[in-house]
């Protein structure tokens, strides 16, 4: 489960107060136990009652021109502070099933009921309301090659909840937790590592009844540009995506470029031969993938080559 920070303390500080300190203290958020170091600040600005209120308010006031430049998450997160120096601060909106958000738009948006690990760490403390419940599980990710369906050695450790004041490091790619809905609204308040690179490390989502992979969660913008390359940048469009798929550091954005590129082959027989290829190749992930893709399709050869070519409608 993540990583319980012993912070207990009346003392409480300004946001401006916790920003200075991972500005001057040189926060890594690849440092476990530097990173762990900041608990007792962030547990102090959870003991300040007014400073969230006193920041919505003034938010509202600018028609919430701050959240609408800075903040790429969903109406759930408030942030709270952007840095160049590797992290963010922001406030997270935890409702309880009964409140209007859930009643109206569903549990979506707040990963309700499905099981994920991060892929990248966090400091969080309960801040408002009882909290929500989560199922914590641990695993070994350098173990797991990341294919839906791939077996997974998932530890259940406990059940337990975010109470206000508690503080906890996720720590990314070991803590698993499926998330269930607050009692009552609450709000935690994060403090997030943020990393370019972030994008290309793989965050899972399990099935913790069978204990496996159940897909990634991880999207890129890369992943429609290299279909997009593949189908209509010619020549060059091809020759950059073999690029991708041979050498990408990412063996997610190698599996995505192999794909495009077996999805641009002239027929079934020059897609299967491309996934058959990437078969034999170097990166687990890809060749397992591929084997999979390859029998599908070869699985199914007879409906794909009888398969009717839908006839052009004439223009209205």
């Amino acid at each position: 489960m993540p990583r319980l920070i012993e912070a207990e303390t009346d003392e409480t500080i300004e946001l401006a107060e916790l920003i200075e300190q991972l500005e001057t203290a040189g926060f890594d958020g690849r440092d476990e136990d530097g990173f762990a170091a900041f608990g007792p600040a962030l547990r102090k600005l959870a003991n300040n009652r007014t400073f969230l209120a006193d920041l919505m308010i003034e938010e509202l006031k600018r028609s919430c021109a701050g959240q609408v430049r800075d903040n790429q998450y969903s109406a759930q997160v408030i942030m709270l502070h952007m840095s160049a120096r590797k992290y963010f601060i922001r406030a997270n909106v935890w409702p309880a099933l009964g409140d209007s958000v859930i009643r109206h738009s569903g549990t979506d948006p707040f990963f309700y009921g499905v099981p994920h690990d991060h892929n990248f760490s966090f400091l969080t403390v309960g801040y408002f309301g009882p909290g929500y419940w989560s199922d914590y599980y641990e695993y070994e990710y350098g173990e797991v090659v990341g294919y839906p369906g791939e077996s997974v050695n998932l530890r259940f450790v406990e059940k337990s909840r975010l109470e206000p004041g508690k503080v906890m490091l996720y720590r990314a790619h070991r803590d698993v937790h499926l998330q269930l809905p607050a009692d009552a609204l609450s709000v935690s308040l994060n403090i997030l590592e943020a990393s370019h690179s972030s994008v290309f490390r793989d965050q899972y989502r399990f099935d913790v009844e069978r204990g496996q992979v159940e897909g990634i969660l991880t999207r890129t913008s890369l992943e429609p540009m290299l279909a997009l390359a593949a189908h209509y940048g010619g020549e060059d469009g091809m020759d950059l995506i073999a690029e991708f798929a041979a050498r990408h550091p990412s063996d997610r954005i190698r599996w995505c470029a192999l794909r495009a590129r077996a999805a641009a082959a002239r027929d079934l027989d020059g897609r299967i031969a491309a996934f058959e290829a990437a078969a034999r190749g170097d990166s687990r992930l890809v060749a397992a993938m591929a084997r999979r893709e390859a029998a599908r399709l070869e699985a199914l050869r007879g409906w794909i080559e009888t398969a009717p070519t839908p006839a052009l409608q004439p223009a209205a």
